[in-house]
């Protein structure tokens, strides 16, 4: 890959993209900020009925809801007396190819048929990759998986490659490569010489195939408990799992619902980083994806991302890698389910703010995720310790990511840390205003968006303006 090669590619990405999702994303864009989200989604042109139908024809959604009375029972042991909420799961794993992503796909690779598509191409190294292969097999469809899977040293997390098996007993041609720039200059290549779809995570397709997930999980919880759920717990990483529960929930009337975001706390490593790659043990779910995608969620693979997450968090929590293992050791040998590791990160923020409600709520872990060779837990951590990384049993307040993995000596220690939304909104909101330039251009139009956006009113996002532009003339000062 020369420089003048990548450069030329990337000077042609959205024309690239454009010709491969069928979407003229310049038709939403309006103000000097502002896009019309809603049309954009209802671009998809298939209602929640008929998105349905599509899924449930592959075998896709209609997953079941466990009470998990054990666990419970062992939140309220180390909760304060009528503390404890009753905590419900939607198991996921039961999709054709083991995750909630075989939603997404579904609506993907069902358009892409339709558009007359011989192929679709997707660009993860996550449980999409297999949801994606799955989908194309059982519409005949070739799929080729794009997968960053290696550092420098040609060494591959068990976890990916363990998701690279998966996409090729699907069928799917899976390219393999090194950490950095070239995952997204190979995507854009392999697109322009095959023709093929791009079947992102973040198109209005992939977003609305989880709407079904939030709609679904409406109508279960009402009949097993007469209501809503008080809050539902979402692992968060690009932004798409969030915000498709969050408009099903919304389309199924269940507007009082709290949306908590939970993510792997791995501040402090670079993901694009060659040295660091190999010293975290989630390749997702986690605050390397969770907070860039929060703030700049038009860093994907399409030139305007579906997925917001902003439009739809009431709170957001973060909890260590150590928390998330030994949460999986618990669901496995409590309730008998075993389940991977990546998909329990919110059952880890569950069970935490479970304990913070009342005997009489309830709260939902929003999904699983299969588990298979590379995703168990020893290979993992036996991956960890060859790379240096220390681990033990301990206060996981003490894990710093990277260096060690603390597995809490007791269930008590789980405690899911908040992060400060406020913070994130602001950040947000400072990245649009640096692809203005002026405070001064954002017009009505463009408040109203970045009001819609972070889920605050007009008023608020004045504020937020004026105090940037305030610390601005007074660093222009300076």
């Amino acid at each position: 890959m020369s420089a003048s090669d990548y450069n030329e590619v990337m000077s042609r990405k959205g024309e690239i993209m454009k010709d491969a999702v069928q979407i003229d994303y310049s038709r939403f864009e309006s103000g000097s900020i502002a896009f019309d989200y809603e049309a954009m989604m209802e671009k998809v042109g298939y209602s929640l009925d008929q998105i349905r139908d599509i899924q449930l024809s592959t075998g896709v959604g209609n997953t079941p809801v466990y009470e998990l009375k054990n666990l419970t029972a062992l939140c309220r042991k180390t909760a304060e007396p009528g503390k404890g909420a009753r905590i419900f799961l939607k198991d996921e794993a039961a999709n054709p190819s083991g995750s909630f992503k075989a939603r997404r796909a579904a609506v993907s690779v069902y358009h892409a048929k339709k558009l007359g598509y011989k192929g679709v191409i997707a660009a993860t190294s996550g449980n999409y990759g297999a949801a994606v292969a799955s989908q194309a097999a059982m519409q005949g469809l070739k799929c080729i998986i794009v997968q960053e899977c290696y550092d420098s040293r040609w060494k591959g997390q068990p976890e990916i490659v363990e998701k690279a098996r998966k996409c090729e007993a699907y069928g799917a041609e899976v390219v393999q490569l090194s950490v950095g720039p070239e995952l997204f200059y190979t995507f854009l290549q392999l697109l322009e010489e095959t023709g093929y779809f791009n079947a992102s995570l973040y198109t209005p397709f992939g977003i609305a195939g989880v709407e079904t997930l939030g709609y679904e999980l409406a109508e279960q919880m009402r009949e097993k408990i007469g209501r809503d759920p008080d809050a539902v717990v979402v692992t968060n990483a690009g932004g798409g799992n969030l915000t498709g529960t969050a408009r099903g929930l919304l389309k199924a009337g269940a507007d009082n619902v709290r949306i908590i975001g939970a993510s792997v706390d791995l501040s402090g490593l670079h993901m694009a980083s060659d040295g660091q790659f190999n010293r975290k043990s989630f390749t997702t779910g986690h605050t390397g994806f969770g907070i860039p995608f929060a703030t700049n969620p038009d860093r994907s693979d399409v030139p305007r991302s579906a997925g917001r997450p902003l439009r739809y968090m009431d709170r957001y929590v973060t909890v260590r890698q150590g928390e998330v293992f030994y949460m999986t050791e618990v669901l496995a040998q409590i309730e008998g389910l075993e389940r991977g590791p990546a998909g329990n990160t919110s059952l880890a923020a569950a069970f935490s703010i479970a304990r913070e409600m009342d005997e009489d709520q309830v709260v939902v872990v929003q999904e699983t995720e299969y588990t298979g060779a590379g995703k168990h837990i020893q290979p993992q951590l036996s991956f960890a310790r060859e790379n240096g990384i220390e681990i033990r049993f301990g206060n996981p307040e003490e894990e710093v990511p990277g260096e060690s993995i603390i597995l809490p000596g007791h269930p008590s220690m789980i405690r899911a840390v908040d992060l400060d939304l406020e913070k994130i909104k602001y950040s947000y909101i400072r990245n649009c205003l640096a692809k203005v330039g002026n405070p001064e251009d954002v017009g009505e139009e463009d408040l109203q968006f970045l009001a819609d956006e972070i889920k605050l009113n007009k008023y608020a996002v004045k504020k937020m303006l004026h105090h940037m532009q305030g610390r601005e003339n007074s660093g222009t000062a300076r």
